[in-house]
């Protein structure tokens, strides 16, 4: 295979794992108009249409997705064969992929980017932001992060933070408006803000569980979302009660009596965050050092 038609496979493979000629060309270092160049090429040479573009989104055609499932363990193969040659020489470099919750890419990762970037000046880490579950193999990501108890029993998971516990929120404001719910059935009463899943798209039902007794809430209010930031956000502004799990943020306010706790005996823990990666002959040592550095405590 000529370099050529090597570079036009590898800018395919980039386009399709990041369904976006922008984050591609940007990841392989091209102005975009030169991916968009390249794509073509690949495509008259093939005889073929690989990918279907619009102005809004990118996705492979049938010989596309065949194309590509083809090559993407290949390329696979050979990125861990440089992994593993590097790792043999001790050598900490090369690129990253790591796709992650909201939640640890502020919590986790984000207050330790500049000390893993001291230490290992020479990876590159790509950083996508996902509140889904994704597949990292057939993502090609090196790692993952999410919460426990979502993971895949062939994944290599270590553990990032202890389990949390859950806190029913409101502000001041709405409590004085519409009263303390002393028990979750009392929530049927109330504004609440609901969390979207993002697995089925279903509203989240409230678990709560006080002196071995477990009960679910289907609650209602006026907003839905699948971001805690938002939730969080809306409580603050009187709009109802949400029910968070991103504790560090919330454990401030709380403190700064900007929100306020309730149902707190009825409260649950929910797993802690986990980085997991699929169980591989040798680690990358690039992946060993975020790893450890993942697990450094931030002063």
């Amino acid at each position: 295979m000529r370099g050529a038609e090597f570079a036009e496979l590898k800018a395919f493979a980039a386009v399709v794992e990041r369904a976006s000629f922008a984050r591609a060309a940007e990841h392989l270092g091209l102005s975009a108009s030169a991916l968009s160049q390249t794509i073509r090429q690949l495509e008259t040479r093939l005889g073929t249409r690989l990918l279907n573009r619009t102005t809004r989104s990118v996705a492979t055609t049938a010989t596309g997705a065949q194309l590509y499932g083809r090559i993407a363990p290949l390329f696979q193969d050979m990125a861990d064969a440089v992994n593993e040659a590097s790792a043999m020489a001790g050598q900490t470099r090369g690129t990253l992929r790591i796709n992650t919750l909201g939640m640890a890419a502020w919590a986790v990762i984000g207050p330790r980017l500049g000390r893993f970037h001291r230490a290992h000046p020479e990876v590159t880490l790509d950083i996508v932001v996902e509140n889904g579950l994704s597949d990292i193999v057939a993502g090609r990501f090196d790692a993952g992060i999410r919460v426990g108890g979502k993971l895949e029993k062939d994944m290599i998971a270590v553990r990032l933070t202890p389990d949390v516990k859950m806190v029913a929120v409101a502000s001041p404001d709405y409590l004085e408006r519409r009263g303390t719910p002393r028990s979750p059935s009392d929530l049927h009463g109330h504004a609440c803000i609901n969390w979207r899943l993002q697995s089925d798209g279903s509203a989240y039902r409230w678990e709560f569980e006080k002196k071995g007794k477990r009960t679910e809430v289907a609650v209602d209010g006026p907003l839905v979302t699948n971001h805690s930031d938002m939730g969080v956000a809306a409580a603050l502004q009187g709009l109802g009660i949400a029910y968070a799990f991103d504790r560090e943020r919330v454990d401030a306010l709380l403190a700064q009596q900007r929100l306020v706790e309730v149902l707190a005996d009825w409260s649950i823990a929910r797993p802690g965050l986990f980085l997991y990666h699929p169980s591989r002959r040798q680690v990358p040592a690039a992946l060993r050092a975020f790893i450890d550095c993942m697990l450094e405590k931030i002063p």
